[in-house]
């Protein structure tokens, strides 16, 4: 019977006795079912005959076309089926990696690319597993051709948009490997680079697939930044010298695309622009980690190279966070070597021009204080040689000349923020570095408690520096209110000190704060001009703000313009400041009263350089004289009165005639002709103020102001700034204690009163009401018609020794309580009392009530 059995009976047979002898057996039944199967492909799933169709016989022949179309048309038709077909996919290509048959395995990948493409359905997650177990199979492998082979299948993959999310997927194994093949270091120099580039792609495409999507593994997560972010910068780093492109750059040529360096740039960019606010930390902390392990601070044009890729392609309202990162990192190394900081701060530089106008934020005051800081601290190590202040020798060598190659960078990264800054914020930058500055006999507190006055003086040079580059270009239309006493006051105190570069700076500033139509260039040489016309200065009427400004700090400009006059330490560059202020004055702020002023000004200083009670040097003397003749030559061409223009001129003739190093042409050069001595300055060399009171009046200007004498006043102020150190101020106020304690005093006698005393003080006080009433009429008749200055002085005096007074009551008052601890050392080898207030001293109960 059986012999009679046709071959698919028998098959049939066969399999009906296994599978009951194996039906408790469910692997034993999968292997005979895939057996029989295997032995007749009319059996075999259709899925699996229409992927084996698109294999040829010879893998040469390449990918069978119509083949494939049928198995697309199947997968589109049948989704289900997509899974099975990539597990059967992954299959074939696992077997002929490990037979070393790369044509078949290039087949089979072009057949998943095709089938990714072509499928956007539901079922595209289980096949995508099947994909990306197939692309690692090839990443893993040790032939380069494989490795960019599955790179480049990723690649596809990550530009497509699913439609369903993946809750399981992970692409951590792919963000390793793209990274360690952004590192290969394989022989051949071309496939080296061909693997690196692969590498980056990959990057991209990792970055692509999960930047956007909520439910993939965060790849802003460190454990990813730090391995994406140095291998982009290892490539980028691989081409020294190309600089970095627009904001926007336009769309690469094929040979750029050839290129890691530009590869890398568009992709690290396009990592910054997908960085929301809360990722910015994220991708730059492994940047300046790259930049610490490495070394790179100290080449500059790298760490800023990739500062300004990071500025430029980062959403610009998160400019400030990255400029907050930069701060934090300065602060972390304090202590590190000055090149690693002027590194820091050139990077900021750069960060700062970038950044759009305001997008500095909150942090404005945060910004500067960090660079005051490292300001100070840099002195502090270029002065002490040391990082912990210590006179020991430290493990580190610090130079001098690199850390004020920091200090200069400081300076100029501060004017750098400040032009960002609109003018109220600026203003406030100006008040806040004002306030750092150690005032003399105002601000006792120093960097240190070991530091000098060198240091003290160090701090207050490149403060000023700072503010200078503040004030650069500052222009402001209401000059009280971007410019307040509590700003002006402690500046114009610093115009009084000995120390003639502080002065310098000092009038820079006022400068830099008066000039706002951009006249300073004009008055940068002292000359006599016979035509100012030709200077092409602009000139706006004066405002009411700023009438309002010169009737409130002006007898202080002119009072510092004149006390700065009789330094002796005043130099060419200081007489050149004081006319160039000068003159701005007399363009920018002056009314009828102001040029009064100004030129009773001139004429003050010409009586100065006369003058035989002050010890001037010949040549402060003759520089003193020309510049009051280039001033007046100046004032008398902007009032426009001839017969005054007449007069300046003939002295400046005679003066040519007869004494030329009385003008500035002899005076402010290079090697100045001048004579032993000036005791002989008079006649016609000299401007008469009773003739320029004449012409002048006879203009309509003030007779009576014209004729006094400007006289400045002197006040608490210059007592003060003239102290150079903190050891001065505690000598000065030992010596007060000492000559205001009651030990010393000698009691006076009481006042004997007798019958004859209290009669005589009946009688008189009839005549005592007469001189009362006398007094009073003539302090009225003296404030009616006396002359302003006098007034002033007179009350300033009074003032003066009030608060003298007062000083003296405060000093009595606060005494230091006995106590155990005694006296505290000043610093300087002697000893200061320690003063407490009388409201936290403590006393028995019986004294309180």
């Amino acid at each position: 019977m059986s012999s009679h059995l046709s071959p698919g009976d028998c098959v049939a047979q066969s399999f009906h006795t296994g599978y009951c002898t194996s039906k408790n057996n469910p692997a034993v039944r999968d292997a005979q079912l895939n057996w029989v199967c295997g032995c007749c492909g009319a059996l075999r799933p259709r899925y699996k005959r229409l992927v084996d169709n698109i294999f040829p016989e010879d893998p040469e022949d390449g990918l069978v076309k119509s083949n494939m179309e049928k198995l697309t048309f199947y997968a589109l038709s049948a989704p289900e089926k997509l899974d099975r077909i990539g597990a059967y996919l992954s299959e074939r290509l696992s077997r002929d990696v490990a037979r070393h048959r790369y044509g078949y395995v290039c087949i089979a990948m072009e057949a998943l690319d095709q089938l990714l493409m072509a499928c956007h359905c539901q079922s595209i997650n289980l096949f995508v597993e099947s994909f990306l177990k197939m692309v690692r199979k090839l990443l893993e492998s040790d032939k380069p051709s494989l490795q960019i082979l599955g790179t480049n299948s990723f690649v596809k993959f990550a530009n497509i948009e699913e439609d369903t999310p993946s809750y399981h997927r992970s692409y951590d194994f792919f963000v390793s490997r793209f990274s360690e093949m952004c590192h290969s270091s394989y022989e051949d120099p071309d496939i080296r680079t061909n693997i690196r580039m692969a590498g980056i792609r990959g990057l991209q495409g990792v970055v692509r697939k999960t930047v956007n999507d909520e439910l993939q593994a965060n790849i802003w997560d460190p454990q990813h930044m730090d391995k994406i972010v140095p291998s982009l910068l290892f490539n980028l780093q691989s081409e020294e010298g190309t600089e970095s492109r627009s904001p926007s750059p336009l769309q690469a040529s094929e040979k750029e695309k050839e290129s890691p360096v530009e590869l890398t740039e568009r992709c690290f960019r396009e990592l910054l622009g997908r960085a929301a606010f809360g990722n910015i930390k994220s991708a730059v902390t492994p940047v300046l980690m790259h930049l610490d392990n490495h070394s790179l601070w100290e080449g500059k044009s790298f760490a800023v190279r990739c500062f300004k890729i990071i500025m430029y392609s980062i959403q610009s309202q998160h400019s400030h966070l990255v400029i907050q990162q930069l701060l934090g990192h300065l602060d972390a190394n304090s202590k590190n070597s000055a090149t690693v900081r002027a590194g820091i701060v050139e990077v900021l530089l750069e960060a700062a021009a970038i950044a759009a106008s305001g997008s500095v934020g909150p942090t404005v005051l945060e910004v500067f204080n960090t660079l005051l800081k490292q300001l100070r601290l840099s002195v502090d190590y270029e002065l002490t040689g040391s990082y912990d202040g210590s006179t020991n020798i430290g493990t580190k060598i610090i130079k001098a000349h690199e850390e004020r190659q920091l200090q200069e960078a400081v300076i100029r990264t501060i004017g750098s923020f400040a032009n960002t800054l609109p003018t109220y914020q600026r203003s406030e930058v100006m008040l806040f570095i004002m306030g750092k500055i150690p005032v003399p006999g105002v601000s006792l507190t120093l960097p240190s408690s070991d530091s000098g006055p060198e240091v003290t003086r160090m701090i207050q040079i490149m403060l000023l520096k700072s503010l200078v580059q503040v004030t650069a270009g500052f222009q402001t239309t209401n000059m009280l209110t971007a410019l307040p006493s509590s700003f002006l006051e402690p500046l114009l105190s610093f115009s009084l000190t000995e120390d003639p570069e502080i002065r310098l700076l000092v009038l820079e500033i006022l400068l830099s704060l008066i000039d706002r139509h951009e006249n300073r260039p004009k008055f940068s040489k002292i000359s006599i001009v016979s035509d100012i016309s030709v200077l092409k200065l602009k000139v706006d009427k004066c405002s009411r703000q700023d009438n309002l400004f010169m009737k409130k700090h002006g007898q202080q400009l002119y009072r510092h313009i004149y006390l700065n006059c009789k330094e002796e330490s005043s130099a060419k560059e200081h007489y050149e400041t004081l006319f160039a202020l000068l003159g701005l004055l007399s363009v920018e702020l002056a009314n009828e009263e102001v040029v009064v002023d100004l030129i009773r000004l001139a004429l003050a200083l010409q009586d100065l350089a006369l003058s035989t009670d002050e010890a001037l040097p010949t040549y402060n003397r003759c520089a003193v004289h020309a510049l009051a003749a280039a001033y007046l030559n100046l004032i008398c061409q902007l009032t426009t009165v001839p017969a005054f223009c007449q007069h300046i001129h003939e002295v400046i003739e005679v003066r040519r005639k007869e004494k030329p190093h009385l003008l500035p042409e002899d005076v402010f050069v290079q090697k100045p002709k001048l004579p032993s001595s000036l005791d002989k300055v008079d006649g016609d060399v000299l401007f008469l103020q009773s003739k320029i009171t004449e012409v002048l009046g006879g203009s309509g200007y003030n007779t009576e102001r014209l004729a006094t004498p400007y006289v400045p006043q002197y006040t608490d102020e210059d007592r003060l700034s003239k102290r150079k150190s903190i050891g001065e101020t505690i000598s000065i106020q030992m010596d007060v204690e000492s000559r205001n304690s009651p030990e010393k005093k000698e009691r006076t006698p009481a006042e004997e009163i007798t019958f004859e005393t209290l009669k005589n003080a009946i009688v008189d006080s009839v005549g005592m009401e007469e001189q009362e009433r006398e007094r009073r009429r003539q302090v009225v008749e003296k404030f009616q018609k006396a002359p302003f200055e006098e007034i002033a002085a007179h009350c300033g005096a009074r003032a003066t020794m009030l608060q003298s007074k007062l000083n003296q009551i405060f000093e009595i008052t606060i005494r230091p309580p006995p106590s155990p601890s005694g006296t505290i050392s000043s610093g300087y080898g002697q000893t200061q009392s320690r003063s407490v207030p009388i409201y936290e001293m403590k006393f028995p109960d019986l004294c309180v009530y």
